[in-house]
């Protein structure tokens, strides 16, 4: 199923349909943050990669990370809800941790809400460990878990 999935990097034709995602599917009960003008500026940054899915030319899933040193962070991830369950977020998420690991990143940090419990659970069984809750880490009305993933070991 996976095999199946193509992924590319972003267009700036794809900041509105990635920002309206991250708006429904991300930012519910939040200010809207990640507007077409914030998403347009990661596609255009050195150091990040926004990479989508597309079915039928319409954007269904997309995963921005941005690369500091030997560290990563995702700092989005989201499919749409029909596209859920059907290996979409995994081949997203593994491509994006190809390119990481080809970019000789050691290790990948991430956020989710805390009451996200179908994504704590996507990236642990990624094989992302929580670290540490936040509290009122969103928007100072919802807790946050920081979770991390090692992709080789840390330099002695």
């Amino acid at each position: 199923m996976i095999a199946d999935i193509s992924i590319e990097l972003a267009r700036r034709a794809d900041a509105a349909a990635i920002a309206a995602l991250s708006r429904d599917a991300i930012e519910h009960g939040l200010p809207w943050r990640w507007t077409p003008t914030r998403v347009r500026r990661a596609i255009e940054h050195p150091e990040t990669n926004v990479a989508v899915v597309r079915e039928l030319g319409a954007v269904v899933a997309f995963g921005i990370m941005i690369y500091a040193g030997e560290t990563a962070h995702l700092q989005l991830l989201a499919v749409r809800p029909s596209r859920r369950r059907c290996g979409v977020g995994s081949a997203l998420l593994i491509w994006l941790e190809g390119v990481a690991r080809a970019a000789g990143i050691a290790r990948i940090g991430l956020e989710a809400r805390v009451d996200n419990a179908a994504g704590r659970c996507f990236y642990s069984e990624h094989g992302y460990h929580e670290r540490h809750i936040v509290a009122a880490m969103y928007g100072g009305r919802f807790d946050g878990v920081r979770m991390e993933k090692w992709l080789r070991p840390a330099a002695q």
